[in-house]
């Protein structure tokens, strides 16, 4: 059985008193029995991470360097994280991939200097609306994982999310056909390159405009073990209602 995980990205938001929708989080779910995990920017990783200490949310980083060191002004290597207090990384974002120009083969050297760090890489991977209007996305899918997942990436080291581009942060939601078809794809991917073993265990995330009022019905989803949550992280009375949801579906 997958253990459940509800991840948090808060991008580029969040000053101090961020930090206690954080607390509040915390005092909802002390007793869970699913993951949770905080992405704040760099700038809250280290104070957060103490703040959480020893409750069941874990922190992690929004991206890392693919070297472990060196002049590289501005960046964060994997080692950083970790001594920040971080326990995962996001790696392949669509807002890296398009913003900053990363290809798969970038993602693939971070999610591999991070998982040497001893990090879990949470690996986003997702078409863009003219790609799932070409009847695209599995091709899309396919050659993303291929390039983004390192060979030493094992169910420990590893989470996919899947985050159709077009739909993150438009209130655009896919059908849940077209949510379970992807998801059930990067399961028979996953299970073809790393065996059933890895293929299985692997957690597999959704994001793309989850909200407190789909977050049920998505959570229901063939080979859906969570969510990776943007907007909607960033208040806890919302973040809480999800990972309720997501409480629930791990009953089933």
């Amino acid at each position: 059985m997958r253990r459940k995980l509800a991840a948090g990205n808060w991008k580029m938001n969040g000053l101090a008193p961020a930090m206690n929708e954080a607390d509040a989080l915390q005092a909802a779910h002390r007793n869970t029995d699913i993951d949770i995990l905080l992405c704040p920017p760099a700038t809250l990783l280290h104070r957060l991470s103490g703040r959480l200490a020893g409750s069941p949310i874990a922190t992690g980083g929004q991206d890392c360097h693919p070297a472990e060191s060196g002049a590289h002004t501005g960046d964060i290597s994997a080692a950083m994280l970790v001594d920040a207090g971080a326990t995962h990384v996001i790696l392949g974002h669509s807002e890296r991939r398009e913003d900053h120009g990363e290809s798969s083969e970038d993602v693939r050297a971070k999610a591999r200097i991070a998982i040497e760090a001893g990090l879990t890489a949470v690996i986003c991977v997702g078409e863009s609306e003219t790609q799932r209007d070409a009847a695209n996305t599995l091709d899309i899918i396919a050659g993303q994982l291929a390039g983004s997942i390192p060979d030493i990436a094992n169910a420990s080291n590893l989470v996919i999310a899947y985050e159709p581009i077009w739909a993150i942060g438009t209130g655009k939601v896919p059908t849940l056909d077209q949510i379970g078809e992807v998801h059930d794809f990067i399961r028979a991917r996953l299970e073809r390159r790393f065996g059933e073993g890895v293929g299985l265990s692997t957690r597999i995330l959704y994001g793309g405009s989850v909200k407190p009022d789909n977050a049920t019905d998505i959570f229901e989803v063939s080979n859906v073990d969570g969510a990776l949550v943007g907007g909607a992280s960033l208040k806890a009375v919302d973040f809480s209602l999800i990972i309720k949801a997501l409480e629930a579906a791990g009953k089933h």
